[in-house]
């Protein structure tokens, strides 16, 4: 789970197919017309040529889109994430399941018109009504979790930590989906690991000196068991996804994420005692913005998906954290240490050869 909406994120539709994809006589049609004196199917009736501005059909007139245009969409929906992750640090007097609550209630609002207008029903189809739950329950934990860590621990090493999805993924899928777990899985693994450690810093590892020298180490680690956790959580969410395919509907599965959500942001604020409303003006500007910022930001991920394959989408989808390292130390004045960075470039590494991996593994 994504940065801001790791979970929200991987329930991007699939693209459709691909141009080499479609049938084979489609290619062959012209050229047979020509030889036979005809004009073929895309060529103008009058002059035999190619179609022309006049006689062209309308589908013909629609441009392609611009190169790079998805790639552009998927960094500003990383700039959009960061933005709402930035507020959700800022905010000083809500607790991060509040914070969840809201975000829920925001993206409500948005849903049921949706579902309404595509007639997909608010149950879903009986055999899939089980993994929907799970989706909710997995997926707003996962948002919890992730909003938790951003205001116990810096924002740059959260973000980094939410990097690891696509390893917890993997394993997750050969476990409960029997798909194929390679060497160069493992070896991505091993990298998240290596990064993970880095930025966390046991003192058993690292000597008593690495947990002295932060202020709030306890709050740190916390904030980094809270942020592996939410790759977990976001990495299980994205194998019922799998599971789930295409036969439910994008928006059903996001309203099971936004009511079971509230319902478990309602009765662990209950139990913590932690329910109040910001007293701060600022804080309820903040609340807002972080519905804005991250429906923004699912939007324009789901359109650079639709347009742009997903191998390149995830290599730009890293820039999440030079984000997330920008804003710290412009907002915060928190410059990180060589640790973080490190561990930031492990963490890097695994998921933009994880990225590679797949799209060549996809290409024709």
């Amino acid at each position: 789970m994504r940065p801001l909406d790791s979970a929200g994120a991987a329930e991007v539709p699939e693209p459709g197919l691909r141009p080499d994809d479609a049938p084979r006589g489609a290619a062959e049609e012209p050229a047979a017309a020509e030889a036979a004196g005809t004009p073929g199917r895309g060529r103008c009736g009058l002059c035999g040529s190619s179609p022309c501005g006049w006689c062209a059909p309308p589908e013909a007139k629609k441009k392609a889109p611009c190169p790079g245009l998805g790639l552009f969409y998927t960094l500003l929906s990383a700039f959009l994430f960061s933005v709402g992750s930035l507020f959700v640090k800022k905010v000083q007097d809500v607790h991060a399941v509040e914070i969840s609550a809201f975000r829920c209630v925001f993206q409500m609002l948005v849903v049921i018109p949706c579902l309404i207008y595509r007639k997909s029903g608010f149950i879903g189809p009986k055999g899939q009504r089980i993994f929907l739950v799970l989706r909710g329950v997995l997926g707003s934990t996962a948002m919890i979790l992730l909003y938790y860590a951003f205001q116990a621990t810096s924002l740059a090493d959260a973000t980094v930590i939410t990097f690891s999805t696509p390893v917890f993924t993997s394993i997750f899928a050969w476990i409960f989906l029997k798909e194929k777990y390679s060497p160069w899985d493992a070896l991505f693994t091993v990298f998240t690991i290596t990064g993970v450690t880095l930025i966390v810093r046991p003192p058993f590892l690292f000597g008593a000196s690495a947990a002295s020298g932060d202020r709030s180490y306890s709050a740190h680690l916390k904030g980094t068991f809270a942020a592996v956790a939410h790759a977990v959580f976001a990495a299980l969410t994205l194998v019922i996804l799998r599971r789930m395919g295409k036969s439910v509907d994008y928006f059903l599965s996001i309203w099971y994420y936004v009511v079971l959500g509230l319902l478990e942001s309602v009765v662990v604020l209950f139990i913590l005692g932690e329910w109040s409303l910001p007293h701060c003006g600022l804080d309820r500007l903040f609340l807002i913005l972080i519905g804005l910022f991250g429906l923004g930001g699912q939007v324009f991920l789901t359109k650079a998906i639709q347009i742009e394959k997903a191998g390149p989408v995830a290599i730009m989808k890293t820039m999440d954290v030079v984000f997330a390292f920008i804003l710290q130390i412009i907002f915060f004045n928190d410059v990180p240490t060589w640790w973080t960075v490190g561990g930031a470039l492990c963490v890097i590494a695994s998921s933009v050869g994880a990225a590679i991996r797949k799209w060549c593994q996809s290409a024709p």
